[in-house]
């Protein structure tokens, strides 16, 4: 058994368990806060959008299919989808307008004021995410941005800002995942077991 390759798993291990550690010990509150924000979006009849690319776009569907279906309590479904998921829409788009506006138009087509797009980015500095986000801003939409340690492009623009300590891609979307999970887990707390603790804190 090849000793290198052992080392690397553990390396890699080590380096994502740091990063969430950090993460987690540093953020817990601002997460909270944004499941709170969240909840309160769902039952104003809003709903949840979110978009990204490449393992961002994974992201995007997967924490959509958390609200849809349920994440670990038994619960009825909420509001949310992916603009990451039908090729016909996004291919439409990339070939007439260009790859930057594939989330720009279903924002427009799609969002309402008091509704969420989450923005997910590794670098940061995804141009069809940033301008998704600036769009969502003009149309009165509550923005939310997923990126690693480098936010001087995405936190002007957006509302709540989830940034990973990492510049490593593969680590920053483990913690992504991680984080949205627990946004899934306080906003069933939020909405379906104590609902009291949902009009505490700021607006």
């Amino acid at each position: 058994m090849s000793d290198k390759a052992i080392q690397k798993v553990l390396e890699h291990a080590r380096e994502g368990l740091r990063a969430r550690e950090l993460f987690f010990e540093e953020n817990a509150p601002q997460l909270v806060e944004i499941a709170r924000v969240i909840a309160l979006c769902l039952t104003e009849g809003g709903k949840v959008m979110f978009c990204g690319n490449g393992g961002s776009a994974a992201d995007s569907q997967h924490l959509a299919a958390e609200f849809v279906n349920r994440f670990k309590l038994e619960r009825p479904p909420l509001p949310a989808l992916s603009l990451t998921t039908d090729t016909s829409i996004l291919t439409a788009i990339g070939n007439d307008y260009g790859f930057d506006l594939v989330f720009v138009k279903q924002v427009q087509a799609l969002g309402q004021a008091g509704d969420i797009l989450v923005g997910i980015s590794t670098s940061g500095t995804s141009r069809n995410v940033l301008a998704a986000l600036r769009e969502a801003r003009t149309r009165g939409l509550v923005t939310l941005g997923m990126c690693g340690q480098f936010t001087a492009e995405m936190e002007p623009l957006c509302d709540h800002l989830i940034s990973v300590p990492s510049k490593d891609t593969p680590v920053v979307q483990e913690v992504h995942i991680a984080a949205g999970h627990m946004l899934c887990h306080v906003v069933d707390h939020f909405l379906f077991e104590s609902v009291m603790e949902l009009g505490q804190g700021p607006a």
